[in-house]
């Protein structure tokens, strides 16, 4: 059960800048001692105890503001920030390397019995606020925009925002994040932005300069061709001239000897 404490202490410093020693992390990081109390409840939910599981869980959402049902299998290296607000279901599945922000909701959509809250495999992010619904299935490296409401799968990789969530087109978000990131910040979860000038503005100044990028990239290598080209006919006019007065040279000579 505590097998993992310390990948889990360490999992913090990993994902939040502001943890500034283990001592700090164990005694005041909400989402840490919900991870913790939620191993302990899920052991006790595993081996057949099933009130003492829901009792812990219970406590742990008082101390904590964090609802973690005893039933959800959670892999290694998970990690609530903030964390107030969070609801994870009872047949909800998280992989390892997984992180959620505060309000986030791994929730249901029925009221039936059987597999009816989502997956999550390794390394997905789900943004503030946002909510996963329904026995879907969230791919490895996933992310969810901060307020999303996701109801269908979601590809390996992909980013999902919105009410309901879409899938931003890859080619162009990794374009946009590629380029952003040379201008120094991040365009993660900004989508097309239909009814958002903002977004739609952003958008527009990220492709264009993705696209200007291109096409500096395609002059500049056109022009070291010509440069090549250039050098290379200087070098065989070079040489003709020296044949050519290596000939004249030579035939002069034989003039002045006869």
């Amino acid at each position: 059960m505590f097998a993992h404490l310390r990948e889990d202490i360490q999992s913090v410093f990993d994902r939040d800048p502001a943890a500034r020693s283990v001592w700090e992390v164990v005694t005041c990081y909400p989402g840490f001692h919900a991870l913790l109390m939620h191993r302990l409840a899920h052991w006790f939910w595993a081996h057949g105890f099933k009130w003492l599981g829901r009792f812990t869980s219970h406590m742990a959402r008082w101390f904590t503001g964090i609802e973690i049902h005893p039933g959800a299998t959670i892999g290694r290296r998970f990690f609530i920030d903030h964390g107030m607000g969070v609801v994870i279901g009872e047949t909800a599945e998280i992989g390892n390397d997984v992180t959620l922000y505060h309000g986030v909701t791994l929730g249901g959509t029925s009221w039936n019995k059987g597999k009816r809250h989502p997956t999550l495999e390794d390394g997905v992010v789900v943004g503030a606020g946002a909510k996963v619904l329904g026995p879907i299935t969230m791919h490895a490296g996933a992310k969810v925009g901060s307020n999303a409401v996701v109801v269908k799968d979601v590809p390996a990789g992909a980013t999902a925002v919105g009410i309901p969530a879409r899938i931003i087109e890859e080619e162009g978000a990794q374009r946009r994040e590629e380029h952003a990131a040379k201008l120094g910040f991040s365009a993660y979860a900004v989508g097309r932005g239909d009814d958002d000038p903002l977004s739609k503005a952003l958008n527009g100044l990220l492709d264009h300069g993705a696209a200007m990028d291109t096409r500096l990239v395609g002059l500049l290598a056109r022009i070291e061709e010509i440069e090549a080209h250039v050098k290379s006919r200087e070098a065989e006019e070079q040489s003709e001239d020296n044949v050519v007065a290596h000939a004249f040279g030579a035939r002069s000579k034989n003039v002045a000897n006869g």
